[in-house]
């Protein structure tokens, strides 16, 4: 039985069907997934998510479709890492790491697509596309291979050679467009009337799809022993997984499977390359003015973020912060994650990092909260932004002498 009780406007209020329709024909608001959480609360507990599946789908009764055999790779379920040295180092008492690089394709980005994708193919269509900057693009052309649907991923033509290839693997079209994300988003828009059997998850399933990303919070929770953190650090792209983090903590407590609504500061995290949240916040603005992007982080890199206000309203309202980092901050951060922790994430979660350490230094971060950070995807398909940052410690020939010349005798002493 469905626990969704249809779509709702974020804007107006106003209700419509559980269908494939993502904005409110009276105000143009974005539509959301509306829930009966009296029906959930009686048919979900913990006990019956511990005896699940050991994917984010444990939390099936909490998400907008049910489904025996969902497209389903394994996301979810990730590792939620207790970061004592780098908390050491920043002042932070309890400081944790919801390492999504563990995901399938590596990154976060296999929890909202597999949402997407079971429910596009129960409301009948037939091609998976969207409009990406990397992650994406390699989640939906993964997905769609499994489930045998074809695939058309749209991205711009400038991204790391590694989420091209490995989107390129899995067979479907792949189309690289002369341009920002913006304008492959506006392009994918366009299609969105020209295809009806297509369906373009960040578009017209987006409401759908963004469901996905309560399940780390869902996760975060469960990890801790059915608690809430005490603060977030989000990463902002579209700013839809940081409002989507939120209102999963508060459907926990809604059904019942946290004791209370916790209340959680949500901080957001962007480059300042791209940072049109983190400059409203800064201004103190309720308008966000889009930008162009320049930052290596390019899965970020959404100068015109379609929920940018929703955050913004999210990280206010839980007493958050919104930082911006520059391009040699999110590098240095890759690099401390990976010597303390042994994470290696990419460039956004290099952002991520970055930010909870300006955030901590500028006691925006308490020291005696419990902070979980989120690194929403692997380093390996970035690693192009390490060029010339990291390189061997010794070149030496294959001697024990040449060894002994260039390391000396003495051990290493570790960083």
């Amino acid at each position: 039985m469905s626990t969704v009780a249809g779509l709702r406007c974020r804007e107006c209020g106003r209700s419509f069907p559980d269908e494939a329709i993502h904005v409110c024909d009276f105000c143009f608001g974005p539509l959301e997934v509306a829930y009966d959480y009296d029906e959930i609360a009686k048919i979900t507990s913990r006990e019956k998510i511990a005896a699940g599946r050991r994917s984010m789908w444990r939390y099936e009764d909490l998400l907008p479709v049910q489904d025996p055999n969902p497209i389903d790779l394994g996301a979810g379920y990730t590792p939620l890492v207790r970061a004592e040295r780098l908390g050491a180092l920043l002042g932070i008492k309890e400081l944790w790491i919801k390492d999504d690089t563990a995901n399938p394709t590596g990154s976060f980005k296999d929890r909202v697509v597999s949402v997407a994708l079971t429910k596009a193919r129960q409301l009948g269509f037939t091609v998976a596309a969207c409009a990406s900057t990397g992650n994406l693009a390699n989640s939906v052309a993964a997905h769609a291979a499994r489930a045998g649907m074809a695939s058309v991923v749209l991205i711009p033509s400038n991204l790391e050679a590694a989420k091209i290839r490995m989107t390129a693997v899995y067979g479907g079209e792949l189309i690289a467009v002369d341009g920002t994300y913006d304008d492959v988003n506006r392009l994918c828009a366009e299609l969105t009337s020209e295809r009806p059997n297509w369906a373009f998850v960040n578009v017209n399933v987006r409401s759908y799809y963004a469901e996905g990303s309560k399940t780390l919070a869902f996760e975060i929770a469960e990890q801790l022993g059915w608690q809430a953190p005490d603060h977030m650090v989000v990463p902002i792209a579209s700013g839809s997984q940081l409002t989507k983090i939120d209102k999963g903590f508060r459907e926990l407590g809604k059904v019942g499977l946290l004791d209370e609504i916790p209340e959680v500061r949500i901080s957001g995290a962007q480059a300042q390359g791209c940072s049109p949240v983190a400059t409203a916040f800064a201004n103190e603005d309720t308008i966000i003015l889009p930008q162009r992007p320049d930052t290596i982080a390019k899965s970020l890199a959404i100068g015109n973020p379609a929920d940018g206000y929703y955050a913004l309203d999210v990280i206010r309202s839980t007493g958050g912060s919104c930082g911006s980092v520059s391009d040699a901050e999110i590098i240095d951060a890759i690099k401390l994650l990976a010597r303390t922790e042994g994470i290696f994430a990419e460039t956004a979660g290099g952002v991520t990092i970055a930010t909870l350490i300006k955030l901590a230094n500028e006691g925006k971060i308490k020291p005696d909260e419990r902070t979980v950070a989120i690194v929403s995807g692997h380093g390996l398909k970035t690693v192009e932004a390490l060029d010339g940052y990291v390189a061997p410690t010794h070149t030496i020939s294959g001697t024990l002498a040449s060894f002994n010349d260039a390391f000396g005798l003495q051990d290493p002493v570790r960083a």
